[in-house]
């Protein structure tokens, strides 16, 4: 079963009754001003027993956003009133847990690209499968819902506090990305850990597959910039050439 979107006309096979949706799964935002793939997103969720509210444009979307809290947001990027980019932006900076999964059908690696720096969760584009973005979207809650260990923790001279997302070095306050606390994040959770460029895109970034894995170097590079007494040596987090990354700690 596949939903072919263009700007023709929208293809719906197999489409089931809908179940009532369970409270405890929680609500999926989209925001998608498009009248017929509200419906088709819509009805794919709602198969699966979430409940569901829709944006027509940003505006709305990031009023519905703040009010309900959803459990995720499926965004399309051409947007009336605040564009996609802006909009998974703010929402990142309100709400840095929760998933967004944009959905599009722009695929230039440097739109990927923008869109890992603004913090969104992961990618999918048009035409797609229900069963694939289902997939993307249930793998991104569950990372949400991942039990996490106390908001502040220190490695070295820094001193990160994950819930209030601030960041110091040496007593010196440090300005982190959403994505750099991201990344940190899976870094202490799995100390010690040869980590694999593919395994951080999969967990930290979401994307089951990507065009290059130099954004991963980038990332680090930035954090060994703010975070490492001296970065050209690092201390914490470390290259194991041929197979990753590994952070550790230290004293």
């Amino acid at each position: 079963m596949k939903y072919m979107v263009n700007h023709q006309e929208l293809l719906l096979e197999g489409i089931a009754e809908r179940p009532a949706p369970n409270p405890e799964l929680g609500m999926i935002l989209v925001v998608e001003d498009d009248p017929r793939m509200q419906k088709v997103l819509s009805r794919i969720f709602m198969e699966e027993s979430y409940a569901t509210e829709i944006a027509g444009d940003g505006k709305m979307g990031l009023e519905l956003f703040r009010a309900r809290q959803p459990v995720a947001v499926v965004l399309d990027l051409i947007l009336p009133q605040i564009s996609g980019r802006e909009l998974c932006q703010k929402m990142k900076t309100l709400s840095p847990e929760t998933p967004v999964i944009v959905l599009s059908a722009i695929t230039e690696v440097v739109d990927k690209v923008l869109l890992l720096e603004l913090g969104a969760d992961d990618y999918v584009t048009k035409p797609f499968s229900p069963r694939e973005l289902m997939a993307r979207v249930q793998a991104a809650i569950r990372r949400r819902k991942r039990p996490s260990r106390s908001a502040l923790y220190r490695f070295g001279e820094c001193e990160l506090d994950f819930e209030k997302m601030t960041a110091k070095r040496a007593g010196e306050p440090i300005v982190l990305t959403s994505h750099e606390f991201k990344l940190l994040r899976f870094f202490t959770e799995n100390p010690e850990r040869v980590l694999s460029r593919e395994l951080l895109l999969n967990e930290v970034w979401g994307y089951n597959s990507y065009p290059t894995t130099r954004t991963v170097d980038n990332q680090i590079l930035k954090l060994r910039q703010k975070l490492e007494p001296d970065p050209a040596n690092p201390k914490h987090m470390l290259t194991i050439y041929g197979a990753g990354y590994k952070f550790v700690p230290g004293s």
